[in-house]
């Protein structure tokens, strides 16, 4: 019995037996530290062989709800409660009351914040990077590479880029600390008057790199983000490049029904 009709399609035994576990852990039967059942314990369950529960355990591990420890099997993570994106953060009030985005939606949802500072100085800009912000393919632009902690727990890595000739005169973008208000309140204090934030999103599973920098399981989901910050003249000053484990966000987004 290697796989079940369902619909009109067969659906293969290793993915039934990963929803179920998957659902097992969503419904609190297991809960954040506890042990999957090991591997022998569920081929005994399901009357199947190790090679249709290790298929399976490959399913379960790209949900992200569980991280495998060597030697110790797979256990259920202690995940904090999802955050939610929203286009709100990106108000000037939140600048003029000296919060940075992230800080000001972390402090809304109630959970602790904590940002370490990676990189802080000059680099090339990739090619995507350049044509974004309309330089050529490896100008020397700044890059402040970022990793944000929710409640301690990493969930984003995120790295600014931004043109040489904007930032040369702005000292307070060379430290760890630009300030309160962040990054974007020194622009606007150099005379930079935003008209509007571009993000661009894509879904994508996370690179063995990227699954350790953010403690994730491998080949765990992450959500790809790239924001444009765009001046009233038309000019893009900034491009944030963000990696977000994908079970920590949820996205809102309000959109004008009128002109």
């Amino acid at each position: 019995m290697g796989t079940a009709v369902g619909g009109g399609r067969a659906v293969p035994r290793y993915v039934q037996i990963a929803d179920e576990i998957v659902q097992q852990i969503r419904a609190g039967v297991l809960k954040p530290g506890d042990m999957v059942p090991s591997e022998s314990e569920l081929v005994e369950r399901y009357g199947v062989s190790g090679g249709t529960i290790r298929k399976a355990m490959v399913e379960v591990r790209a949900s992200g709800l569980v991280e495998t420890r060597h030697g110790k099997g797979s256990i259920v993570k202690d995940r904090p409660p999802v955050r939610h994106r929203s286009s709100d953060r990106f108000r000037a009030s939140h600048r003029r009351g000296g919060k940075a985005a992230y800080l000001a939606e972390s402090e809304q949802s109630g959970a602790t914040a904590k940002v370490s500072v990676l990189y802080i100085g000059p680099t090339e800009a990739p090619e995507e990077i350049a044509e974004r912000l309309g330089v050529e393919a490896g100008a020397q632009v700044l890059a402040r590479r970022r990793l944000y902690f929710r409640n301690g727990t990493p969930v984003e890595t995120a790295t600014s880029y931004l043109p040489w000739d904007v930032v040369k005169d702005i000292p307070e973008l060379f430290g760890e600390n630009p300030g309160p208000g962040g990054i974007y309140a020194r622009l606007e204090d150099d005379g930079h008057v935003f008209a509007e934030f571009v993000e661009t999103l894509r879904a994508r599973s996370a690179s063995k790199a990227e699954s350790s920098e953010l403690a994730l399981s491998p080949g765990a989901p992450v959500v790809h983000l790239v924001r444009e910050a765009v001046t009233e003249e038309g000019r893009v000053v900034e491009v944030c490049d963000t990696l977000m484990a994908a079970d920590q966000f949820v996205f809102q987004y309000r959109i004008p029904a009128a002109d």
